[in-house]
């Protein structure tokens, strides 16, 4: 992945809904979320959530695929770790790196 790849990437999950939708499409797995379903959990209007898909595909972060009159949605987990390879190339100066805590992990 290159910079301007990368930039467009993070704009477009620099915005609360945007980001929401990618992490649900991610926590959905390979089949996704219908634009419906994905319409009711993140309970926003149908074309503010069109406006915020086109703006993750422009970036190459979703993609969807049509069933009859159904329109699913899913995370482009290939772009999705590019992105993260982007990220962290060259991490911790080649020490190792402990990952980092998860916010849900309990004490």
């Amino acid at each position: 992945m290159d910079t301007n790849a990368a930039l467009l990437a993070l704009r477009a999950l620099g915005q609360e809904h945007r980001l929401e939708a990618f992490r649900r499409l991610v926590q959905a797995g390979q089949a996704g979320l219908t634009v419906g379903e994905l319409r009711e959990r993140l309970d926003i209007p149908p074309a503010t959530l069109s406006a915020h898909l086109n703006t993750l595909r422009a970036a190459g972060l979703v993609r969807d695929r049509r069933e009859g009159r159904t329109i699913h949605v899913s995370a482009d987990y290939a772009r999705m770790n590019a992105l993260l390879g982007y990220l962290t190339e060259n991490c911790c100066a080649g020490d190792a790196c402990a990952p980092a805590p998860s916010r849900h992990a309990t004490k």
